[in-house]
């Protein structure tokens, strides 16, 4: 029996050394899995996507700043633990610990803190907020009606010069265009978004039904689409390519079919796709705001007028 000790003994180290062998292969695994030049950029961007808008690269900004400070704050809140684990350990089986029924420095320290860190977080989130809507900084000199509708979407480009003034008033009668031809999806049609790179577009937003949620993950901007309220954004595309767009709202049973295409294409591609709507018939003297069960909108007048726009 004397000599069974030790071999059990002995066999506990080993057996130690395999599990963390085992865990350094895997966390290797992790790692060098995690640095490929896939996903190098998403691990830089903390899983944002790649903004390709004026706009995104400020919320992007925001929200690297954002993991930045909490990673910093974690850091130190992990080492203080683990501080205080080691320093304030048990020595002793009869060592009973210092009792403390309070340390008013430190209680008015982690009362202060949080709450400048949350002053801080506010402010910059106000300062991106504002960056991203001001349509003054750079005007736009498009104007896209969108509609969100159970369940799909409907865009609206504007034919001809646009009126700036027509558009300073979204609860205004009157467009910003003369005439506009249209793009509808349906549910088993998926729609698609053109617009011009480089150049700065207005989204009016509209809803005959219920709220949906108008956004592009590839622009890292999204806004809330509201019956009877007209919200609207600006976005300024950086770069070519074709997008993903969906409804952030859960609208209804088919919510998932709220999908759309985006293609983002030089100025003459733009004046080519809306070219070819007008060529199709898809023109009408207002833009299109309802669908199949849905014929007004707040904000457009009663009267043929309307109704053969919003038809």
């Amino acid at each position: 029996m004397g000599l069974q000790l030790p071999r059990r003994t002995a066999g506990k180290p080993v057996t130690i050394r395999r599990a963390a062998a085992l865990a350094a292969v895997g966390i290797s695994v992790l790692v060098l899995g995690g640095c490929s030049s896939e996903t190098k950029g998403e691990w830089e961007r903390f899983a944002m996507p790649d903004p390709a808008s004026q706009q995104g690269e400020r919320t992007l900004d925001l929200w690297q700043g954002a993991w930045i400070a909490a990673l910093i704050t974690g850091v130190i809140v992990w080492g203080l633990i683990f501080y205080a684990i080691w320093r304030f350990r048990r020595r002793s089986d009869d060592e009973i610990p210092v009792q403390t029924r309070y340390n008013l420095p430190l209680e008015i320290f982690y009362t202060i803190a949080p709450v400048i860190m949350v002053v801080v977080f506010f402010a910059h989130t106000v300062k991106t907020q504002n960056y991203v809507l001001d349509e003054d900084r750079d005007p736009p000199v498009n104007t896209i009606e969108v509609v969100g509708q159970q369940w799909s979407w409907t865009f609206n480009y504007g034919i001809g010069e646009m009126d700036r003034s027509a558009d300073e008033d979204l609860f205004d009668e009157r467009f910003p265009y003369s005439s506009y031809v249209h793009d509808s999806g349906t549910g088993s049609q998926i729609p698609d978004l053109y617009l011009p790179v480089g150049v700065t577009t207005r989204f009016n937003l509209h809803s005959p039904d219920v709220i949906h949620d108008f956004g592009v993950p590839g622009f890292l901007m999204k806004m809330d689409v509201v019956p009877g309220r007209v919200n609207h954004y600006v976005i300024k595309p950086t770069r070519t390519g074709d997008f993903r767009g969906k409804c952030y709202e859960l609208c209804g049973v088919y919510h998932s079919r709220m999908l759309f295409n985006v293609h983002v294409v030089s100025q003459a591609d733009y004046d080519a796709h809306v070219q070819q709507l007008a060529d199709a018939g898809a023109t009408s003297d207002l833009p299109l705001l309802g669908g199949d069960f849905a014929s007004t909108q707040t904000g457009l007048e009663s009267g043929d007028e309307s109704e053969e726009g919003a038809e």
